[in-house]
């Protein structure tokens, strides 16, 4: 059988959100730059022109035609994406190339222009090496060129660019380490380096960036212990640290770092428990993603107190005892997923969750989970995922499940399930994957479940079925996969209606 999980299947859209979540959080550094008109430059500054010229002619790719504005006629102070200073004239401090379509080298002349602070040129088709030339542009501010395909190494001087407030090389091809340089950088307050090959270690110098707000490393190959030198940045929002070769345990003094809104560090190979007063030391906690890790001990109740939570996600650990009952206090939590862990409790917690109106899911399979389906969980109107396979639920499903008209997954398969399925399960129209396989069901399958027309997956088998297989199912014209095996059914499945 096809198991899907129903965290994991909001995890595009989630891991998009966190891909472009540093560019979000940092933009508000730019705007100024890019919305105040400054007027061209009448007396002309061939240096800088001439610098243009030479990024122009490493262009191979313009779609839109952007760089058509770029030519003898027209001074270099009103071409395209370009702004120059008002009190140097012709001496350009920003360009701004975001999303365009270009194509090419990134031409070394870049670093003669010597007033530049602003260089936006992210989600493009840049490729070969970020030039070290870039490390002479003492004045740079914003250095953004995300979403490209630059390789070679990070430029090994860009520490001499000591105003530098925003490096982000999000989602490229860089490859070899992470200098420790970078962390001589004195107003760094956004280094964003995830989506990348860089290997090595996270140097200790990072934590000499007494400004930084934003640290994104995800998604890269760097290995060994989080350095405990990142307990200084006091002011970090972000830290993301997903998709690596970490191990070791957290820095304990990371979770002093009360200013922290976004913990993310999963998939990696880190070890030891959550301090039981994590949600007092930090209380501004929006997301926790540190699924994919050796974690052990409880998990702490103190995480009621961060009330702004959105996600918390703890799936494939070893987390084990009871699942906290005091959750109702998170009304902004749309993401529990506990999955994969040793959680050793009833389905009493999710009573709990009854002031979670906007829960959209909830993902508890595989644990030591037991007891019947409370009423409660059909309150969870916003629900649009719910994972409870590989436990020990039992009693029967409720009628009050087709409450639940967003459910978009459903995952319950491999309990002890009995009774009949209800009727109303035919009122789940946005249900995509149902999985019921492996219960102790009694009676046929509802003739209802033909109205789920927008079914893909469809798992019944070896769960005690009889009679016959319902002609409904041919209205499922979507369907991909279906397993009927191990019942006692009778007859054969339709053609769909196509």
């Amino acid at each position: 059988m096809k198991v899907f999980n129903a965290a994991r299947l909001k995890s595009g859209s989630r891991e998009e959100m966190r891909k472009h979540l540093f560019l979000v959080l940092n933009s508000a550094l730019l705007w100024w730059w890019v919305s105040i008109p400054i007027p061209g430059a009448c007396s002309q500054n061939q240096t800088d022109r001439l610098a243009l010229a030479s990024f122009k002619n490493e262009i191979n790719k313009d779609p839109f035609g952007v760089l058509s504005s770029w030519n003898d006629s027209t001074h270099h102070c009103e071409w395209q994406g370009v702004l120059c200073s008002k009190r140097h004239p012709g001496r350009v401090t920003s360009l701004f190339l975001r999303s365009q379509g270009l194509g090419g080298f990134l031409s070394p002349h870049i670093g003669n222009l010597s007033f530049l602070r602003v260089m936006v040129l992210q989600n493009n088709s840049f490729y070969g090496e970020i030039p070290q030339q870039i490390g002479n542009l003492f004045r740079l501010r914003h250095l953004i060129l995300s979403n490209n395909s630059f390789g070679g190494p990070i430029p090994s001087n860009l520490s001499r660019c000591s105003n530098l407030e925003t490096l982000n090389l999000i989602d490229n091809q860089l490859v070899e380490g992470i200098h420790s340089d970078l962390g001589s950088l004195p107003r760094l307050k956004a280094l964003g380096l995830t989506e990348n090959n860089l290997l090595g270690s996270i140097p200790p110098s990072i934590g000499n960036l007494s400004l930084l707000e934003q640290l994104s490393l995800s998604q890269n190959g760097l290995h060994g212990e989080i350095p405990k030198e990142l307990s200084r940045l006091n002011r970090l929002l972000l830290l993301q640290l997903s998709f690596n070769n970490l191990t070791g345990e957290i820095p304990v003094g990371i979770f002093n770092i009360s200013s922290i809104i976004f913990f993310q560090v999963g998939w990696n190979q880190l070890q030891g428990s959550f301090p039981p007063n994590i949600g007092t030391t930090l209380p501004s906690l929006y997301s926790i993603v540190a699924n994919h890790n050796s974690f052990t001990g409880t998990i702490p109740s103190s995480l009621a107190n961060a009330t702004d939570l959105w996600e918390l996600v703890l799936e494939s650990n070893s987390f084990h005892g009871p699942i906290p009952k005091n959750w109702g206090r998170l009304k902004g939590l749309r993401v529990l997923a506990l999955g994969h862990n040793q959680l050793q409790d009833d389905l009493s917690f999710i009573s709990s969750l009854a002031n979670c109106s906007n829960l959209e899911i909830l993902n508890v399979d595989s644990n030591l989970i037991h007891g019947s389906l409370p009423t409660s969980i059909f309150n969870l109107t916003s629900i649009k995922k719910i994972s409870m396979e590989a436990n020990s639920i039992q009693g029967t499903i409720p009628s009050a499940l087709g409450n639940l008209f967003n459910l978009s997954a459903l995952n319950l398969a491999h309990n002890s399930l009995t009774g009949p399925i209800p009727d109303s399960i035919g009122a789940l129209y946005n249900l995509h994957p149902l999985a019921l396989a492996g219960n102790k069901f009694a009676g046929e399958i509802p003739f209802a479940i033909g109205n789920m027309t927008l079914l893909n997956e469809l798992y019944l088998q070896s769960s005690n079925f009889q009679g016959y297989i319902p002609q409904s199912l041919s209205n499922c014209t979507q369907l991909l996969e279906l397993d009927l095996s191990n019942n006692n059914l009778i007859g054969s499945v339709l053609t769909p209606k196509f």
